[in-house]
């Protein structure tokens, strides 16, 4: 079997690429960026650095690597005969991604099997997403026959890396990649660290609101702080305490929505909330926390909970006191998310400056209290 994995960074070395490796499949990565490709391609393997508990070093080689942006022919020759295609370029990076994959698919020979796409990416259903696109410039009506889409779920802290590290990946013990089975018709390929699932929802949002979460609440609280690693910010006692508060009104929500074991997604939790303790991992507060806008928006890991929640008369108190007041407090320097987060603050009303933020509309029953707390840091931006 063959795999072209768009996003030759961390994740898509470390994580994914590695995955793939393991299985066996021939592996072939694609990236715009000119100093990763050509380092790739010049060099025989890397390795990739698993610290924790159990720590050991897995060395990644047989790979192929191409620039997508200067050699679109070959690039376009590997899709044709690949039998899987996954991403790790962001959700947000997948519509320029798109166009690529499309001409690779539509250059598979008539006949030929059927392609698994897949985007491994920190979204809910990004495969969705980037089926969309790739229908948007695929040229013909044959798509269908040439090509198939699954949504997945994938979890691994994969922090920055040294300076002086090169190709090699320092990675969490653990992992977890969920895939959608029934697109696969009964036919998944043998990836042992896949793990195929029937329903894929609750997977996603267990992931999504109790690892997102509660890493990005431990990152802006412990900026707060004046911490600078996560394992430090959530060994201080005021941070635990809060992010365990907003942990637990995620997974009342999972248990509610979902049906998850109570004990089930306790274990769950804890066992997240142990992967942040870990001090071998180099993971910044101001890394984790980064993108305040993103992570605010509608439907991920602060405002979605927080909404379904009320929306069933449960409390969202400390999603809205915690994590949601602590991001609009987060600013560092150098993102610009976070001088767009503070500029809105600054130069908004209340409700231009809520509904800008979060989606929320003015008639849902958490508007209110979300208002509240933008009222409060808007307040603080006047006096500063």
């Amino acid at each position: 079997m063959k795999a072209v994995h768009f996003g030759a960074g961390n994740i898509g070395r470390g994580f994914v690429g590695l995955l793939l490796h393991e299985a066996g499949i021939e592996l072939v990565f694609a990236d715009v960026s000119e100093g990763l490709i050509s380092a790739l391609q010049q060099a025989d393997s890397y390795t990739v650095h698993q610290v924790g508990e159990n720590p050991k070093d897995t060395v990644v080689d047989g790979f192929r690597a191409v620039n997508s942006a200067q050699d679109p022919q070959t690039l376009t020759e590997e899709i044709a005969s690949a039998d899987i295609v996954t991403t790790a370029v962001g959700v947000h990076i997948l519509k320029f991604v798109a166009p690529a994959i499309a001409a690779g698919l539509a250059a598979r020979p008539a006949g030929s099997s059927r392609v698994a796409v897949m985007a491994c990416e920190n979204a809910i259903n990004g495969t969705d997403v980037l089926e969309e696109e790739i229908r948007k410039n695929y040229e013909g009506d044959d798509l269908d026959e040439k090509a198939f889409f699954s949504n997945t779920a994938v979890d691994r802290i994969v922090p920055a890396q040294a300076a002086d590290a090169g190709l090699d990946v320092t990675v969490e013990e653990f992992y977890e990649w969920a895939v959608d089975r029934t697109p696969f018709g009964g036919d998944e390929p043998d990836v042992p660290g896949i793990t195929w699932v029937d329903d894929l929802a609750p997977y996603i949002e267990r992931k999504l609101f109790t690892l997102n979460t509660g890493h990005a609440t431990t990152a802006w609280l412990g900026w707060a702080a004046g911490i600078e690693k996560i394992s430090d910010a959530i060994a201080d006692p005021s941070v635990l305490e809060t992010v365990e508060a907003v942990l637990a009104e995620t997974s009342a929500l999972l248990v509610a929505k979902h049906g998850f074991d109570e004990a089930t997604q306790r274990a769950y939790k804890e066992k997240i909330l142990k992967r942040f303790t870990n001090a071998a991992l180099p993971d910044t507060v101001e890394r984790v926390g980064r993108g305040p806008i993103r992570k605010l928006s509608r439907h991920d890991r602060v405002i979605a909970p927080a909404a379904e929640l009320a929306e069933r008369g449960m409390s969202a108190e400390a999603l809205v006191c915690g994590s949601l007041a602590a991001a609009l407090r987060f600013t560092p320097e150098g993102d610009p998310e976070v001088t767009q987060l503070q500029e809105i603050l600054a130069g908004s009303d209340a409700d231009a400056a809520t509904t800008e933020i979060t989606g929320l509309a003015s008639d849902h029953p958490l508007y209110p209290s979300v208002r509240e707390a933008v009222v409060a840091r808007m307040a603080e931006v006047a006096g500063s």
